[in-house]
Order: C-alpha cells, then structure tokens, then sequence
C-alpha cells in the first residue's frame, strides 16, 4: 500500500511517500515559506540527488497540490497518478486526552483537534489544515491521525499531574501530555527487536536529542514518564527552548521587562536554550566548532546541555528501579559522538561502560556499551515516518 505521510507546520509542508509493506521510500521532501513570496518545495531525486523549485505558494492547499505536482511529474515523479496514493498519514502534535491511539480522521476526530488549539496554537491548526486539504484534493481517499502525545497517555497520574491548584487540571485540561511520543514509540520497539529481547519487562530509557528534546521511561513498551509537558517547553534544554525553568523566575521577569504572555512566549520558544545562551546558534555543531576555537559560553552551553540529559536519565532510573536499555536518538543522539560517550562515561554508577570505537559510527544502529555493561546502551535512528505509514496501514485495514 501507498501511503503518503504529511507533517504540516505553519509555515512547511513534509511528505514521505512510503510502501507500507516494503518499508520502502518511494518519494520524500518538503514545502517551505509557505505564504511568503520566495516559497519553494525541495524534494529528492530517483538518484539520491536533491532539486529546488521557487513556486509561489499562498496557503497549504497550494503547497501539497505543487507535492502532487512532484508525485506524478513524467520525468521526476514516482506515480503515474494520485489515484496510487491509497491513504494518508497525518502527524498531529496535541491529543490531549481525547487520544490514546493513532484514529482515522472523521468529522468528529477533526472537532476534537480543533479543541485542542489552545494548548497547541501553532501547530494544531497547521495539522488541521493539511487534513482538510487532503479532504478537498483526494476525497475518499482514508486518513490517519498519529498523536504526538498518544504514547505517554499510559503515565501514571503521579507523573503527569502538576502540583497546580486541581482545577486546573478540571477544568483547563493543564497536565504532562509529553511529545516526540511517535519517535519513543518507534526506537523502543526497535531497540527491543535489534537487541533480540522483549519489551515485556524492559526498563528503558529513551533519549530523543536533537533542536527539541525529550527523554522518556518506558516499562514493558510503555511510556511511564516522560520530560516534555503541557506544551513541548518543559524538559531538556533545547534549540531555542528554555527547558526547565523557575515559574518564578519567568513572573519576575514580566515584571521587571514589562512582557506581555505573547513576548514571554516567544522568548521561551524562540529565543532561549543553546541559541538564547550561546547568544550564536541554536545548532550544536555550531556549539562544537566554539568549544574548538576556545569560546567560554559553547562550553557553558554543552555543559549545560549535557547536565540536564544526565539528570533525567538518573531520574527516570531511579523511577523504573533500575534500567536495562538506554536509546540514543534524533539529530544529536545519532551524529554527536561526544555527548554520547560524555554521558555514557557518567554513568558508571548504573554499570554502563563505553565502547569508544562502536561509538565513532554515526546515524547507524549500534551498541556502543561495552560487552560488560549491565546496561545496554544503544544508538537507534528513529523513523516517525515509517510508524505513522505503518500504523495508517493497519487502521486501513491493509493487510500486504
């Protein structure tokens, strides 16, 4: 089965079009500046080389229709017509909890998508674009919905509860919902099926480092709890999110700054983490490339960065009583070898110790403890693309 992954953002369009049952990717890319006058869609070739067209692209509807224009080219496409896209996958990043699991997209789902805006004003909106355009541009064609937030609907009430007056959580819905819950999903199933054991009674602790970040415990292919909150801001020191953060602090600073909600907002996602503290880039090779030259604030950024992966990784041992797998994955937990054999190297305590020649392999599957670890730590490219085709093909009812 043909199905077409769509990742809609406000302003970008990411397609895959993926063979369900061979695992194989048929066509990928994706659709920038949309609504701006230098938009343009960049997809990859049949021979691996990539091509760049400025089209103009005034809303969503436009820029998937220029991705089917790709699709079905003569000479660059890989369809001969829509007709062979038999379904569509949709990433959609807040549930809340109306969503536990992956659905297919009715009128009803879509109601309760749009009631979520509130926690995910950015990009829920976009995802409802996209869907409703795929309504318009292929009608009976089947769609999926796969939720950011679906996988960490197994936490206990402990761990996604805040210590928040309880109406909060009543009557506004403000709780832990946790992201990147596709991506945990995928590299913990992984993990278990290229190391050859089960995920019943596995202690594991994914780690999904890249831009943004999230760390989750995951009990018997579960999520227990997981780093992320209300809103993908809590956690990890990020990109340009703050992570973690004194409430109090932020209160402070409106009142000194004269913020409004608006201006904190953009400053806790926009403007914080490795970029708001390097003052430079929010691109940890960047980071690396000071460390090099000797820059004092890429230090204080990679230790910084480096602390708090530590801390939650020691957290959520200590919430699963003891861990079996640590996963590696996203952009830095694929590429960066030296944040992975710093924070292997301090985990000693857990057993862990450190092959420094597997770990010079980078964005591959790879075990890089040493063969006396009591923990195995491991290196999983993550592929949310795959699991939102696999599980669109399941809802479908494709069967290969």
């Amino acid at each position: 089965m043909k199905i077409l992954v769509l990742n809609n953002g406000s302003s970008s369009v990411k397609y895959k079009l993926i063979d369900s049952c061979s695992k194989e990717v048929l066509a990928e890319g994706g659709v920038e500046k949309i609504g701006l006058p230098d938009s343009f869609i960049k997809f990859k070739l049949a021979d691996g080389s990539k091509e760049t067209v400025v089209v103009p692209m005034p809303d969503h509807k436009e820029a998937i229709r220029q991705v089917f224009k790709v699709l079905t080219d003569p000479e660059k496409g890989v369809i001969g017509s829509l007709d062979e896209i038999e379904a569509v996958g949709h990433r959609v990043v807040h549930g809340m909890e109306y969503f536990n699991k992956s659905v297919l997209i009715t009128p009803e789902v879509i109601e309760k998508v749009k009631e979520c805006y509130p926690v995910a004003p950015l990009h829920n909106p976009a995802n409802i674009i996209g869907i409703e355009a795929i309504l318009e541009l292929l009608p009976g064609v089947p769609q999926v919905g796969v939720f950011d937030t679906a996988f960490h609907q197994t936490m206990p009430a402990e761990a996604y509860m805040y210590a928040l007056p309880y109406e909060a959580y009543e009557k506004y819905g403000v709780r832990r919902y946790g992201f990147h819950g596709t991506s945990h999903r995928y590299v913990s199933r992984r993990a278990c099926e290229f190391l050859g054991i089960s995920q019943e009674g596995t202690k594991m602790i994914t780690c999904h480092i890249g831009n943004g970040g999230s760390i989750t415990a995951v009990l018997d292919g579960k999520s227990i709890d997981t780093s992320m909150g209300l809103t993908p801001t809590e956690g990890l020191m990020m990109g340009t999110r703050v992570g973690d953060v004194d409430p109090g602090a932020l209160v402070y600073l409106m009142e000194r700054t004269g913020m409004d909600a608006a201006a904190l907002s953009k400053m806790i996602n926009k403007e914080s983490g490795v970029l708001g503290v390097s003052g430079v880039s929010n691109d940890m090779r960047d980071i690396e490339a000071g460390i090099a030259r000797g820059d004092e604030r890429s230090k204080l950024v990679m230790a910084m960065y480096e602390y708090r992966i530590l801390k939650y990784i020691g957290a959520y041992a200590a919430v699963l009583d003891g861990v079996d797998v640590i996963v590696f994955t996203g952009g830095v937990g694929e590429n960066q070898t030296g944040t992975r054999e710093k924070i292997c190297r301090h985990l000693g305590y857990l057993g862990v110790t450190f092959d420094a020649e597997a770990n010079k392999v980078r964005g591959e599957e790879i075990v890089i403890s040493g063969p006396d670890s009591k923990v195995k730590v491991v290196v999983i490219p993550t592929d949310e693309e795959l699991m939102i085709a696999q599980d669109t093909a399941e809802i479908v009812g494709d069967r290969c």
